[in-house]
């Protein structure tokens, strides 16, 4: 048997006796407000501490009955291992003895005891029926009859609860560290105390953690259990923090301390949904995860998982359940994806259901608008670290990124179709903004290596693509010799992308404004100026204009590509050869 503290949460309806049960096992009164003295009953959430008979020691959370309260009952349910419904031996189960029953059910808190109170009070054949509903109500679970006035039963139930505990464990959530806060409250000469059950990871002395969905950084100074200072808390106690330097109201029942950027705050939640009655499309309704309380809506798919959308954010987990409620409780779930898209999608939902770390890496990345990164994954609270290494072995990584096969493939093949409609359209230059083709990204250069496109300064080209005049190879035969026949006189072309190709083919030479020269006069005026700038360590605008035989501005347009090729450089009025071409 593991010797990690378990935590029991009451259950049951009004004046049925848990918090005096609870006083008669552990001789703490959990009504500690002045309003649960005047009235009689319990408003807020309990706590006392319990050694069994093995002496293993328990936890008690003490819930509410009325039906007002029952917000304050589902969040002490969140998080128990075990449950001790409470039935008052005269008056059987009622309406929140079936409620609660609901709620643990879909918390998926199915081990217990149940403890028939106020047996003095019943006679013998009241007290039979009492324990023969309660049979009926709960199969599986023990029915032990009790006083807490006369003592009657308390040590059958102590045992009853022992008995359970030993299988009552269950396996603490997987992920970095989650605590649901739900209590805080200042101690004199000591500060702010926030109190809950660790659901993952752990928590030591000087932890530095974020509440959410506040996004408040917090510092732990002292750490506690069961009472009892500790240096570390684990997953599944009780836990109570001192955090100086924050106020209570600052850490409200519903907070949430995480390791920071552990967790996904979210306004969505996927759900495999389990109904209690018919839940209609879009029906507003109260959703309790944690120990918070939210309102939200409910967006159903077809084979009964949905999609709740919230009106205030969330930090949640795969795995973790949800209870909704109108004016009584509906139904729950057990969410699936904790940060999903805002389209249900029922491909990507039956990956996650599927359960294996393959598949819901696989949903996950399916689900995401744009390649995740690993640290992506594991924000998004949907597998522990070694199931996470797993599933991506069903990914692709591309830069440090990662994408399903199958967003591969739909990338290859609309990039595919895109290069071969330019191609088309275009065949004097079949090359695709890559802005165009992919998104402008830190995994694009990756991208386009695995896709195995050519990259060619901005554009994407397919393998081995190259340009061709096809049908504009007469046009290019008129302009070449349009260009042959002008010499040094640049002509202007309207078809710059025709001019393109040929100056990539070397026929011409592009100059300033629209104008180009065949490449034949481009070099032969290049020579001139070569020779002159020999002669004479320089040349002028004039004295190269006289060269070419042409006017000014043919003269100054040839000059500026010379400069722009690096042959000369400027110097006031003239132009001098740069070194590399007085040397060639």
């Amino acid at each position: 048997m593991s010797n990690r503290p378990l935590v029991v949460g009451t259950a049951g309806h009004i004046d049925h006796g848990k918090t005096r049960l609870v006083q008669a096992l552990t001789g703490k009164d959990t009504d500690r407000l002045p309003e649960e003295k005047r009235r009689g009953i319990s408003i807020e959430l309990g706590y006392a501490p319990l050694t069994l008979p093995s002496g293993r020691e328990i936890s008690l959370i003490d819930v509410p009955g009325h039906e007002r309260f029952v917000r304050n009952m589902v969040a002490g349910a969140t998080g128990i291992d075990m449950f001790l419904l409470i039935v008052d031996a005269n008056e059987g189960s009622r309406p929140q003895t079936h409620e609660h029953l609901a709620i643990l059910r879909l918390l998926d808190v199915d081990r217990g005891v149940v403890a028939i109170t106020k047996a003095d009070t019943a006679d013998e054949e009241i007290l039979e029926l009492a324990m023969l509903e309660a049979q009926e109500l709960v199969p599986d679970a023990p029915v032990v009859a009790t006083s807490a006035q006369t003592g009657v039963g308390l040590a059958e139930l102590l045992s009853a609860l022992d008995d359970v505990a030993q299988n009552a464990e269950r396996a603490p959530t997987l992920g970095a560290t989650r605590l649901f806060v739900d209590r805080s409250f200042t101690l004199k000469g000591i500060g702010t105390i926030a109190t809950g059950t660790l659901w993952s990871g752990s928590i030591t002395e000087g932890a530095e953690l974020l509440a959410e969905p506040q996004h408040l950084p917090v510092r732990v100074r002292t750490v506690q259990v069961h009472d009892r200072p500790v240096e570390t808390a684990h997953a599944g106690q009780r836990v109570a923090l001192g955090i100086p330097g924050v106020r209570p109201d600052q850490l409200p029942r519903g907070s949430v301390l995480v390791e920071p950027h552990a967790y996904p705050v979210s306004y969505r939640l996927d759900i495999a949904l389990e109904e209690l009655e018919p839940i209609a499309h879009n029906r507003r309704l109260r959703v309790h995860h944690g120990t918070s309380e939210h309102h939200g809506r409910l967006v159903h798919a077809d084979d009964g998982r949905a999609q709740i959308r919230l009106a205030t954010p969330t930090v949640a987990a795969r795995g973790d359940r949800v209870v909704l409620r109108d004016e009584t409780t509906v139904g729950g779930g057990v969410v699936l994806d904790p940060a999903p898209p805002r389209r249900l999608e029922p491909e990507r939902l039956d990956l996650l259901e599927a359960g294996d770390p393959r598949s819901i890496v696989l949903a996950a990345l399916a689900g995401a608008p744009q390649p995740l990164t690993r640290e992506d994954l594991e924000a998004r609270g949907l597998l522990g670290p070694a199931e996470l290494a797993e599933g991506l072995a069903a990914a692709v990584e591309v830069g440090g990124y990662y994408l399903t096969r199958e967003r591969i493939e739909e990338l290859r093949t609309q990039t595919e179709e895109q290069l071969a409609a330019r191609a088309v359209d275009s065949p004097l230059d079949p090359g695709v903004p890559i802005a165009e083709l992919l998104p402008d990204r830190p995994w694009t250069a990756a991208l386009l290596e695995l896709l195995a496109l050519d990259r060619r300064g901005a554009k994407a080209y397919a393998p081995g693509a190259a340009a061709a005049l096809g049908d504009r190879a007469e046009a290019a035969d008129r302009l070449l010799e349009e260009l042959a026949a002008a010499g040094y006189s640049p002509t202007k072309l309207d078809d710059q992308e025709l001019a393109r190709f040929l100056e990539n083919d070397g026929s011409l030479v592009r100059l300033g404004d629209g104008f180009s020269v065949a490449t034949g006069a481009y070099e032969s005026a290049r020579e001139l100026l070569l020779t002159e700038c020999a002669a004479s360590g320089e040349i002028t605008l004039a004295r190269f204009r006289d060269l070419i035989g042409e006017g000014r501005k043919a003269a100054q347009l040839l000059l500026e590509r010379f400069d722009s090729d690096g042959v000369t450089r400027r110097v006031g009025d003239a132009r001098v050869l740069r070194r590399r071409s007085r040397s060639s």
